[in-house]
């Protein structure tokens, strides 16, 4: 199943009702002036007269959340707004809202069962699975149909996420301080807060509970070894050092 094939189901979810954006803010305003009448005059004449190719690329959007790696109390909503690079492939563009003022919160990589299971071992305990995300209704796609819905959590289920953010906006962080930090998936019920699930549930008005009931039918893969690493206490999180990294050359 090709995304671009979905586009269309969510076009048509989108002339039918919500598209689904603008109705999360962001947690923190950013120090700075107001713009002035010249930086949105360039602004409008970038916007017309550039190609932003890349951009144009993104063309699904994706709502579920993230914690710390090694402390699963600093949970967050993220908001993905993904490209899909091939049939194995995704990259995602993570916001702290969905509104004009969303602050860039990190990325996201999502690979296929097929891919995650040739990386090496160390570099598996990055990656997060998404079963329990899928399973559980946490993850969703706003603002398209149902069928179209269920059917991208068919194949997102099975799939593998390595998350970092840069901008930790859930801490009232006004700028992006401090080193990245790589961010883990749920994998049970209980962990993440309830009143987070209830805060985006009342903002695009659906059902987190009602959402797992109707993906019941999603056969729930078999979690690869390697994946989660921090449930068996392998804990990896990115650290500033003032070590030169070794990196080699491709090809080398």
């Amino acid at each position: 199943m090709k995304i671009k094939v979905l586009s269309a189901c969510m076009i048509a979810g989108s002339l039918l009702g919500s598209c689904g954006g603008e109705n999360t803010g962001s947690n923190v305003q950013a120090p700075g002036a107001e713009e002035t009448a010249k930086s949105e005059l360039l602004e409008a004449g970038a916007d017309a007269l550039q190609d932003k190719t890349p951009l144009k690329k993104v063309n699904m959007y994706l709502d579920g959340f993230h914690f710390y790696s090694g402390h699963m109390e600093g949970q967050m909503e993220a908001h993905h707004y993904v490209t899909q690079l091939n049939e194995d492939l995704h990259q995602a563009i993570i916001f702290d809202g969905n509104g004009e003022d969303a602050k860039l919160m990190g990325v996201e990589y999502i690979v296929s069962e097929r891919l995650f299971k040739e990386l090496p071992g160390e570099e598996k305990k990055l990656w997060h699975s998404h079963h329990y995300e899928v399973k559980s209704g946490t993850l969703i796609a706003p603002g398209i149909p149902d069928a179209a819905e269920h059917e991208l959590m068919e194949k997102l289920v099975t799939t593998y996420g390595k998350t970092i953010h840069t901008w930790h906006t859930d801490r009232d962080l006004e700028l992006p301080l401090g080193g990245p930090m790589l961010m883990m998936g749920f994998t049970k019920d209980g962990q993440l807060k309830q009143e987070l699930i209830d805060k985006r549930d009342k903002n695009f008005n659906v059902s987190t509970a009602e959402k797992k009931k109707q993906r019941q039918d999603i056969p729930m893969p078999e979690v690869l070894p390697g994946a989660n690493a921090w449930e068996k206490g392998e804990i990896r999180q990115v650290q500033l050092t003032n070590k030169a990294p070794e990196i080699k050359q491709h090809g080398h």
